[in-house]
């Protein structure tokens, strides 16, 4: 009898082990990473390759907006998703909410080959909480068959040979941040007097006005209405991808940009994958692959000879700055800027 309960005891003991096992090996099996993005943000190549590579099973969530995107991850406490990415202005609320974790940068090999320009912004200044992944620039672009003379920066645009030749974008805050980089000034200027400054200085602009257009402004530029145009990031490709020869200018007075960003919320359940998608993400080459794709300008220094050229900025270009908010006054001038501009293209 002893010796059947000793064989029970045995057989029970055996089979624990092997149910332990089977438990950690599909535990091992099932590593998942929840990405929380825009839709489309990646090639799906990328993500297969990822997969394949580290055995981590990818999860996608989409939002709509950025607003959304800091909705879902308060109303959760940052327990749904293990990596999120959200533009810059609703980054700085998303930390100030305490809603991301610091980074380990020690998990992170390739963390050397994010462009330091795209770092230490307003929102982390720091770089405790974030890993950029692309930028949008509006720039100037020009037919050379049309402009006698050479563009460098935004002071250029009043030139009066210009005269009715300008295209633009109808972002009203870029716009008048360009003027006031043409002084000295902030995109982020507070002094009522000084924005009415830039105010009056961009109604002398109007006379060099074509359109003010925020779709598909590149045309104008490609079907000879323009021969300047003030572009988007994706109007900008667009246009070279049909006309090689249009030159682009890096403002000498400095860039204006949005920055997209990676952060891991601060009860994310899956740190680990997270980090494995970070490095991963930041070898030149895959990030390459992202920013071909994306069409954004590339935040990665090391992969800067692999991407397509036209979405490097240029070492020369060592300052840009992000449009943030502004107290309700000053907002207020911005507007009024705005209208009597339009006013006066008409």
């Amino acid at each position: 009898m002893k010796k059947k309960i000793i064989a029970m005891l045995l057989c029970a003991a055996m089979v624990g082990t092997m149910l332990t096992g089977c438990g950690e090996k599909k535990e091992e099996d099932n590593r998942e990473l929840v990405l929380y993005t825009w839709e489309g943000l990646f090639p799906q190549e990328v993500l297969d390759q990822f997969e394949e590579e580290k055995g981590i099973k990818i999860i996608s969530s989409n939002f709509d907006s950025n607003e959304t995107m800091l909705e879902k991850v308060q109303q959760s406490d940052g327990k749904d998703y293990d990596l999120v990415i959200g533009d810059d202005y609703i980054i700085e609320q998303v930390v100030n909410n305490g809603l991301a974790q610091k980074l380990d940068k020690s998990k992170l090999s390739n963390y050397g080959n994010i462009n330091p320009l795209y770092q230490s912004q307003f929102y982390d200044p720091e770089n405790e909480y974030t890993i950029p992944h692309g930028a949008g620039i509006p720039l100037i672009v020009y037919d050379p068959e049309q402009v006698d003379f050479e563009i460098k920066g935004y002071s250029d645009l009043w030139n009066p040979e210009l005269e009715d030749k300008i295209a633009t974008i109808a972002s009203y805050r870029a716009i008048e941040g360009m003027v006031l980089l043409t002084m000295g000034k902030s995109m982020n200027e507070e002094d009522p007097a000084v924005i009415k400054e830039a105010g009056e200085k961009l109604k002398e602009l109007a006379q060099n006005i074509r359109m003010i257009q925020d779709t598909n402004t590149q045309n104008a530029l490609l079907n000879g209405e323009a021969a300047v145009g003030i572009l988007y990031t994706s109007q900008v490709i667009a246009a070279l991808a049909e006309n090689p020869d249009l030159k682009v200018v890096y403002p000498e007075e400095g860039l204006g940009f949005g920055i997209m960003n990676f952060y891991i919320p601060k009860n994310a359940p899956d740190t680990e994958e997270a980090y494995e998608f970070l490095d991963y993400i930041l070898e030149p080459e895959v990030a390459a692959e992202c920013f071909n794709f994306l069409g954004y300008y590339c935040t990665n220094k090391a992969a800067d000879e692999l991407v397509n050229p036209d979405l490097v900025v240029p070492d020369s270009v060592t300052k840009g700055e992000i449009i943030q908010n502004v107290s309700q006054e000053a907002e207020e001038v911005y507007n009024q800027n705005w209208t009597e501009f339009k006013a006066a293209c008409d």
